[in-house]
């Protein structure tokens, strides 16, 4: 493993991550475990637990970390999150998602509640100090944006300290009626490191160069990005007639020609708000040079799709992909090390950069 990597705090002065960065498959093996397992991901939609002793079972993160989760409602409507893994042996608990009166592992028996509690286990009745907490199923928190649920498994900050921000700004575009549409929302596989994506989506200094779509409804020069604790957000104004996002009176950006909200949440998650509504971009790595993006679209208003910064985005993403992999090419060269950051335009990717090389230094050994 390298010498952890430095990004100063000073944007002018600052170099990029180095080139080994993305190529090594030790530091891919360790975002994995200590970047990505400790961050915040969705859970699947809430149309799939919307009434009582309704169950879902998936993973926490396909792809990089496939930990077996469960979604449930319980009898008394409340929503919870579990662990998928049975506390007598490790099967599955749940294989399907469907109703259920409780949880019952399908190996030896053991019943739990739906909120995770043990509850009886056949053939245990001479087991010493049985039942503990250890026979629960482990509860994982569980919190919202919108519609949108998500939950942590040790996360290395609370849900307010990556979504408050976001919360803040833009909760009252949070989609709680819009509509998922399958036709729209698809999977996109990347040959390129998971981090190159995420750098790409962190800045529009690539717009004029990339997107000449998207740059014919921006107002590139007042394109801005504002950077959080754990978050960032570009603000892409209208460069024309186009449909804007609703602010309230009293709003921080009232008065702006909000055509789009970029919203990036640390470390792979991507909210992008819309006058139509919301699509999520969520970035699983599946090797140090292969990344998967599900593309979902939440529709509110459909007759503005078709309108300003919010229209054409699987163009906008293709275009993305292309450039992306040439990245990917380019940081296999023996001659590239690493470059320097624009202080104008780069200030999501340099705030990114920073997070990733403060942790690689707390936790890399």
């Amino acid at each position: 493993m390298h010498e952890p990597p430095s990004i100063d705090a000073d944007i002018t002065r600052a170099r990029t991550l180095p080139a080994w960065f993305y190529r090594s498959p030790e530091v891919h093996a360790w975002a994995i475990e200590h970047v990505l397992a400790r961050s915040w991901q969705f859970t699947p939609d809430i149309e799939h637990v919307r009434s009582p002793q309704q169950v879902r079972p998936f993973e926490f993160l396909p792809g990089s970390v496939p930990e077996p989760l469960l979604l449930t409602r319980d009898r008394d409507d409340r929503l919870h999150c579990v662990s998928n893994v049975c506390t007598h042996r490790g099967a599955l608990v749940v294989t399907d998602g469907g109703r259920a009166p409780r949880l019952r592992c399908p190996y030896h028996g053991r019943c739990f509640s739906l909120d995770g509690r043990f509850e009886r286990m056949p053939e245990f009745e001479r087991t010493c100090d049985f039942p503990t907490a250890a026979d629960d199923l482990r509860a994982l928190p569980l919190e919202s944006f919108g519609r949108f649920l998500l939950t942590a498994i040790d996360p290395v900050a609370p849900f307010e300290a990556l979504f408050g921000p976001m919360a803040a700004r833009c909760g009252h575009l949070a989609p709680a009626r819009a509509i998922l549409d399958p036709t729209r929302s698809r999977d996109y596989l990347v040959s390129a490191n998971w981090m190159l994506y995420c750098e790409n989506y962190l800045e529009g200094f690539h717009i004029p160069f990339v997107h000449a779509s998207l740059e014919a409804v921006l107002d590139y020069g007042a394109y801005r990005t504002e950077c959080f604790e754990w978050s960032s957000v570009q603000l892409g104004i209208a460069g024309g007639d186009e449909d804007l996002v609703p602010l309230p009176k009293g709003h921080p950006d009232e008065g702006a020609r909000v055509a789009g909200y970029y919203w990036w949440v640390f470390p792979n998650l991507m909210f992008n708000l819309y006058p139509w509504g919301i699509s999520v971009n969520i970035v699983q790595p599946l090797a140090v040079d292969r990344t998967r993006v599900r593309f979902l679209a939440y529709v509110a208003d459909p007759s503005a799709l078709e309108h300003g910064a919010g229209a054409g985005l699987d163009r906008v993403e293709r275009e993305d992909e292309v450039i992306v992999e040439s990245v990917q090419r380019g940081i296999a060269s023996r001659i590239y090390t690493h470059g320097r950051y624009s202080p104008t335009r780069e200030q999501g990717v340099h705030h990114f950069h920073r997070l990733l090389a403060a942790r690689f230094t707390a936790t890399a050994r």
